[in-house]
């Protein structure tokens, strides 16, 4: 496993797998082990991900000052991987809270950022409301599977501010494309990958400041694709419209009967999109 140093001398992990160009991807949770990403449905046959390692988490150290977990202080740690690499221009691709890193280098390092794919993105970084309605609109696509009566419930419960930590557990389903052994497993291991002190300061105060950034990626000349799944309750599909319309050379994409992991409900559909995006002069064709 290759490490680096980080400006502020953390030394920071990250994974080579798969062939073709380069392509740096940035793990969600926030503060996840990049591990849950692992080849991103066969992607690894189309493109070499570099799976980076976030302060604190998978192989990389914790750093000596844990304020240094917030989102904007990371900028620092994807340029200075992109100096190790030797790469003049990065193609990144992030999922979900890891697309506000992204978007954050994006606008800091705009001439350094070829390709920019944004799967399910969280909405912070550029200050995207979601609201009560379009999570459950989502949900509703999902009224005849069996868990869904108290899932609903649940997530009712966490849309209106009353949520307990059983809330919590009871709509993960919500979160797979299928709600079967398989998903159950990946989201035990989720939960033990993530490291909770790193993502209670990931979006503290600071971290973020939305009209800034939307104004600087409203610039940004390159190709964007934003992925989002059909079932998505944390990025439905009109958020995600709105996401990609920050962009002057954006597309959406919506992939059927996936969750908030595309990768893993339809690795085909998924790959085929992410290779194409790859191979296109310009951004993918709006999306519904």
């Amino acid at each position: 496993m290759p490490t680096y140093t980080a400006p502020d001398g953390t030394t920071l992990a990250y994974h080579m797998t798969g062939d073709g160009p380069p392509l740096v991807c940035l793990p969600g949770g926030p503060m996840q082990d990049s591990v849950y990403l692992g080849d991103l449905g066969g992607l690894t046959a189309h493109r070499t991900l570099i799976r980076l390692d976030l302060r604190g988490t998978g192989g990389s150290a914790v750093p000596r000052d844990t304020a240094s977990y917030r989102c904007d202080r990371q900028v620092a740690d994807v340029e200075a991987l992109r100096e190790e690499l030797g790469l003049q221009r990065l193609d990144l691709l992030a999922h979900s809270a890891g697309a506000n890193l992204a978007a954050l280098y994006t606008a800091r390092h705009p001439d350094r950022v070829g390709r920019l794919a944004l799967i399910a993105p969280s909405v912070f970084a550029v200050g995207l409301g979601i609201t009560a309605e379009d999570r459950l609109e989502r949900a509703r696509l999902r009224r005849d599977e069996p868990w869904f009566a108290p899932a609903y419930t649940s997530l009712e419960a966490i849309t209106a501010g009353r949520a307990t930590a059983d809330d919590w557990d009871a709509v993960a389903p919500f979160w797979f494309g299928r709600w079967d052994d398989e998903a159950r497993a990946f989201r035990a291991a989720e939960q033990r990958q993530r490291n909770d002190e790193a993502a209670a300061r990931y979006a503290s105060d600071g971290a973020f400041d939305p009209d800034g950034t939307r104004s600087a990626l409203a610039a940004f000349p390159s190709p964007v694709l934003v992925l989002a799944g059909e079932y998505d309750v944390a990025g439905p599909v009109r958020v995600m419209k709105g996401y990609a319309g920050l962009f002057p050379s954006a597309g959406l994409v919506v992939q059927s009967g996936a969750g908030h992991f595309p990768w893993r409900d339809g690795p085909g559909a998924f790959v085929a999109v992410l290779a194409a995006f790859r191979d296109q002069a310009s951004a993918p064709p709006p999306g519904p």
